[in-house]
């Protein structure tokens, strides 16, 4: 652009060489050209005054230009910006899943944890152990030097998470009351939560219950988590694993809704493990469509029936029990089809059984050792009785948990 280049505008240019062009002079009497200072001065002044403008311009811009470079010298010899600690406060903070150290470090600048982006850049590629930050919450200081901010996320030790392991099979009762042994908030707190369905992120076909929906897994719960972001983040790992199997779009293509599907999943859960799943799904669904049959569409599972007892795990039930709670619709001994709902929380392989059964005959099982876990299958009563009578022999001698 002109201004920059030390040129005017070419018509005030052109104007001025117009007027300085030689031209014949004129002379008064004593030999002084006539009017020589006055058109002198008329002709040199707007060249005085566009000279001073060019000036003007000119050190104007060697002004800036020398600022700039003043600017970048100086960054060179100070460095990249870093405060130098050890800093003041205190302030929690967050690494998330899948962040790189460029990431962490805006978030640190951002909580004004450190100076610069760059200082925590330099220190991280400056340290091998910077690749070992784990997920989690840490509580820092502000104003830290970047190399003191990343010793600190490096040591897993100075997490201020709560990790909290849910395994399969435990009801809802069972999973708040674990979550209040292992946090700062009673079992209220959760119950209270719990009653915010519309909160929880539960599918519709739940129908407001979270029972089964509370997925097992290890969760990492920072300091501001409360009782509400606990509970949806177990919704949310359920999600997860509901589309990782495709759950709706399978359970159409079986003839079941999602909801029937979570709960032949939970009675997997709470009847087998191992390689067993997939045949116990069959056996379930064998009782439930093939008609007629031994069961004339009873489940008879003992699970349910403790579940309407209100007591958790497998105990083998007397007739007076199951007689007790006849009216209820988890009493599969008394109620044909499937309970409404599930009767605890499945995981993963549970899910993946209830959705792809093994192919077989079967209309019973039973599981001869409880230790291991050991079931055997049959297609017929006497079957069954054989089976039966060897667990009842394995209780008498073996176990205490029949």
């Amino acid at each position: 652009m002109s201004d920059t280049d030390g040129a005017p505008p070419s018509g005030l240019l052109g104007a001025s060489f117009e007027d300085d062009a030689p031209q014949q002079p004129e002379r008064d009497e004593g030999g002084t050209q006539a009017g020589g200072r006055r058109r002198q001065s008329r002709r040199r002044g707007p060249g005085c005054l566009i000279g001073l403008i060019l000036l003007g311009l000119l050190f104007g811009g060697l002004y800036f230009g020398l600022s700039k470079g003043i600017d970048f010298v100086q960054s060179q010899i100070e460095g990249t910006p870093d405060y130098p600690g050890p800093g003041t406060g205190s302030v929690i903070f967050e690494v998330q899943p899948g962040e790189s150290a460029a990431q962490i470090g805006r978030n640190l600048k951002d909580e004004d944890i450190v100076k610069s982006v760059q200082a925590f850049i330099d220190a991280a590629n400056a340290n091998p152990d910077s690749t070992k930050i784990q997920v989690g919450f840490y509580e820092m200081k502000t104003q830290m030097a970047a190399e003191d901010a990343l010793s600190l996320l490096i040591d897993p030790a100075n997490a201020v998470n709560e990790t909290i392991t849910i395994p399969e099979g435990l009801r809802t009762v069972d999973v708040i009351q674990r979550l209040a042994e292992n946090t700062d908030f009673g079992v209220k707190a959760f119950e209270k939560a719990l009653a915010k369905t519309d909160k929880l992120g539960l599918p519709d076909y739940a129908g407001g219950n979270p029972e089964g929906y509370l997925f097992p897994a290890t969760y990492e719960f920072g300091p501001n988590d409360k009782p509400i972001d606990m509970l949806t983040a177990m919704v949310d790992r359920w999600r997860q694993a509901a589309d990782d199997v495709d759950l709706e779009a399978k359970a159409a293509e079986i003839g079941y809704t999602p909801q029937e599907i979570m709960t032949v999943a939970s009675l997997v859960e709470a009847e087998g493990r191992g390689d067993y799943t997939g045949k116990i799904a069959r056996v379930i669904y064998n009782r439930l469509e093939i008609d007629p049959n031994p069961s004339a569409g009873f489940l008879q599972i003992d699970a349910t029936v403790n579940y309407a007892l209100g007591r958790p795990g497998i105990v083998r039930l007397t007739f007076d029990e199951i007689d007790s709670v006849a009216d209820s619709p988890y009493n599969t001994y008394r109620q044909k089809g499937l309970p409404p709902g599930p009767i605890e929380a499945p995981g993963q392989a549970a899910l993946e059984a209830a959705l792809n059964p093994a192919e077989g005959p079967w209309f019973y099982y039973v599981t001869v050792n409880l230790a291991t876990g050991e079931t055997k299958f049959a297609t017929t009563n006497e079957e069954f009785l054989t089976y039966k009578n060897e667990l009842d022999e394995y209780c008498a001698t073996q176990s205490d948990r029949c």
